[in-house]
């Protein structure tokens, strides 16, 4: 009987501390600590340089989160890393002209800009842009079997990639235009994806026929996390009473409450949202992205406070147990990688990126109360 007693508790200790959420000390959800953990991650990441090249969607989602952290933290560091990458890459953006990947490096171009006001930052950028107005490429449909169907927003997961990017450019120029491009092509985007009952979005028409192990459809945690990410990085930008603001608060709205369903009971989101019991790693890259997008909800009056916030305080503390001493966040499912079985330790930048985005929503949402 003893035995069994001390097999049993040894047991549940050891699934208390692998939860993450339960070993996380309460004081780590203090607006200092959550600094202190973005800066250690940062940190970490400017030691050990992604190897991508410096104008991939890779490192233009990192660089997302490092200017979120550039406008908390008293060090100047930060922006000046972003500054420094700038330079080196001459405010270029990738080498292909309409693909949505090479122009997410453009939204840190331009938030550098809001502040500089040095025209330089987003003189290519501008330029990109404006040759896409000019020169549209025209498809019948995003189907994702066309050649070059990539040239549009035919995946997810460019939702994130460009539309921001377009709106900050408008906000930075005044420019109509480009907010009327990102309008129009997110609601092309959305009528084709976007599955109404469930109210997520297929990562491109491939996987509309598509189904889990289960029987539920895929929908990639990941994919719905640059989607919600998108969200949130469209609307910060328009004002509430802005007339194309209400839809898009909507889909916000709609999707939260589905991706609140989908968490785990460790605070995190599996690879896939609608059958966890296959894909059983934890995953921080999605999750983070979910945890930005629902605490910039509730700090924005978007989502109640009562029924979210425990969540995404759950998801915070759960992404925070994944970050090594030295400050690697770890859990973050690889390019192209089996979602069902990659190395716990693995690491992207774009993972940090959301780990950043989470962090300085979280701040936020931790400083407000009482």
């Amino acid at each position: 009987m003893k035995t069994s007693f001390r097999l049993l508790f040894g047991c549940i200790l050891a699934a208390t501390v692998n939860c993450g959420v339960a070993a996380t000390n309460p004081a780590d959800l203090a607006p200092a600590a959550v600094l202190s953990i973005m800066e250690r991650v940062a940190d970490w990441q400017l030691a050990n340089p992604s190897r991508h090249r410096q104008t991939d969607w890779t490192q233009g989602a990192g660089d997302a989160g490092f200017m979120a952290l550039a406008r908390l933290s008293s060090s100047p560091r930060f922006e000046e890393a972003m500054i420094r990458k700038g330079e080196t890459n001459e405010w270029q953006l990738g080498p292909r002209i309409y693909h949505a990947d090479d122009h997410v490096v453009g939204q840190a171009y331009c938030e550098l800009f809001f502040k500089s006001k040095e025209d330089r930052m987003i003189a290519p950028l501008r330029t990109r842009f404006d040759y896409i107005l000019e020169n549209p490429r025209h498809f019948e449909t995003l189907d994702f079997t066309q050649r070059r169907i990539g040239d549009l927003w035919s995946w997810c997961d460019a939702l994130f990639m460009a539309p921001p990017t377009w709106v900050r450019l408008w906000k930075a120029t005044g420019k109509e235009q480009y907010l009327e491009f990102a309008i129009t092509n997110w609601w092309r985007t959305s009528d084709y994806l976007y599955d109404k009952e469930e109210h997520l979005y297929f990562r491109d028409s491939t996987y509309f026929n598509k189904r889990e192990a289960n029987g539920r459809k895929v929908f990639w945690s990941r994919g719905n996390g640059w989607v919600m990410g998108g969200l949130v990085r469209v609307m910060e930008h328009l004002t509430p009473g802005h007339a194309a603001r209400g839809r898009f608060e909507q889909q916000f709205k709609e999707m939260a409450d589905a991706i609140l369903r989908c968490q785990q009971p460790d605070g995190l989101w599996r690879s896939s949202l609608l059958d966890p019991e296959s894909y059983p790693l934890k995953e921080t890259s999605g999750s983070g992205f979910h945890t930005y997008a629902l605490a910039w909800g509730i700090n924005n009056g978007l989502l109640e406070r009562q029924r979210f916030e425990r969540a995404v305080r759950k998801a915070w503390s759960a992404l925070a147990a994944c970050v090594n001493e030295d400050g690697k966040l770890t859990h973050v499912q690889p390019i192209g990688a089996d979602p069902k079985k990659f190395d716990p330790e693995s690491t992207e930048i774009y993972g940090v990126g959301a780990f950043l985005l989470a962090g300085s929503e979280m701040h936020r949402l931790l400083s407000s109360r009482p």
